[in-house]
């Protein structure tokens, strides 16, 4: 029995909350069980530097955790004057989920920042996070298209994400913290609404894993994304 008392193929419960902050082009506050993270987007009239005169814009993430987020209190990164090495791979996740469903070219040389912050945590934030970041995604570029700033739709696919591991010899989704920290195997994946695999991260903590604990894993993940995306559709109506 899961800690949690689900069964192995069921996820916490989930909720997605649309135009939770005031002054952004897109939010969304998402909740796996105890993690709630925020998801804020916004609109830069330009293009980063690089890509200027390309006529294509960018899509890029910006990750946090509040000190309070977690049982004991961390210190901000902004006070040490440089972001962990964690913090920098779970940005650049989100960023990299994000852009595999759009069209940087219709985006025009514009550039929207995804924040997510993560209020509290209890397992599986990047995950959270890129599922929520595609709801705030879609009702930026949504804000756009009503003020003309674009004409077509950028946003190709639906993005989500969710963890699997192996817990005492059993596959298991969607991790809490406490099978989190004891699992033997911890992957998180992220596929597309229509089934395309953007990225898969899978790490051994004891012994390594077989292929046919890998496939089990990426069955429980599919249907779990299959799920999530449903409700992306249902949060954007």
């Amino acid at each position: 029995m899961r800690p949690s008392k689900r069964s192995p193929d069921e996820m916490r419960t989930v909720s997605m909350e649309r135009n939770v902050a005031r002054y952004a082009e897109g939010s969304c506050l998402i909740k796996f069980g105890q993690t709630h993270v925020l998801c804020t987007a916004s609109l830069e009239e330009k293009a980063p530097s690089w890509l200027r005169g390309s006529g294509k814009g960018w899509v890029t993430a910006e990750y946090s955790m509040l000190p309070r987020a977690t049982v004991e209190r961390t210190r901000r990164e902004s006070t040490s004057g440089k972001q962990s090495g964690r913090t920098q791979e779970i940005q650049r996740l989100i960023g990299r989920s994000l852009r595999s469903v759009v069209d940087l070219t219709q985006l025009g040389e514009k550039q929207i920042t995804l924040d997510c912050d993560v209020i509290q945590a209890d397992g599986g934030t990047r995950t959270a996070a890129i599922t929520g970041a595609w709801i705030a995604l879609h009702d930026c570029i949504h804000w756009m298209k009503s003020r003309s700033i674009i004409t077509g739709n950028p946003l190709r696919d639906h993005v989500a994400a969710v963890s699997c591991g192996i817990v005492k010899g059993v596959p298991v989704i969607d991790l809490d913290y406490p099978e989190d920290s004891s699992a033997e195997t911890d992957a998180n994946f992220v596929m597309t609404g229509s089934g395309g695999i953007v990225e898969v991260q899978g790490t051994a903590e004891g012994k390594p894993f077989s292929e046919a604990e890998l496939l089990s894993l990426m069955a429980l993940a599919k249907n779990g994304i299959a799920g999530l995306v449903a409700m992306q559709k249902a949060a954007i109506g």
